[in-house]
């Protein structure tokens, strides 16, 4: 499982650390990256990806929107057709970021394993609670091969 996240405020790596938490309660080899830092060989090695952004301006974050860019036509070349969670930090309403990543995440194709979790505000320990829980249900799910 790779845990995926692209933060400029610092909000969205907080959460991307809070579903770390979770995920390695059943997947103790997760990996853990920064958007600008994988590519297609990283996402092919995995079994599930857990992509971590916030909102901005009612988009895709730039940094999230560049990994799906930058891995796109490779992702469709290794015929790879992973599951994946996503989870946005948003200012306000965050359903502009979870359409436009779905657009792209299904012309891969990727299969969502789970509803997107949308974080709005700043992340308190509730928010992160949630991330962490989000995380822990994604492993384990992977584990269990129900995605």
């Amino acid at each position: 499982m790779l845990v995926v996240y692209h933060s400029q405020s610092g909000a969205s790596a907080k959460l991307a650390a809070a579903g770390m938490e979770g995920a390695l309660e059943h997947c103790p080899d997760a990996r853990f990256s920064r958007s600008v830092d994988v590519g297609a060989p990283e996402i092919v090695a995995s079994t599930g990806v857990l992509l971590v952004c916030a909102e901005n301006s009612g988009r895709l974050a730039g940094g999230m929107k560049d990994l799906l860019d930058r891995t796109f036509y490779p992702m469709i070349g290794h015929r790879c057709s992973l599951p994946y969670a996503l989870l946005i930090s948003a200012g306000n309403d965050g359903r502009g970021a979870v359409a436009e990543a779905q657009r792209i995440l299904r012309g891969i194709p990727f299969t969502e394993a789970l509803e997107p979790l949308i974080i709005r505000g700043v992340p308190d320990q509730a928010a992160l609670l949630k991330a962490r829980e989000f995380g822990a249900g994604f492993a384990a799910g992977l584990e269990m091969g129900i995605f």
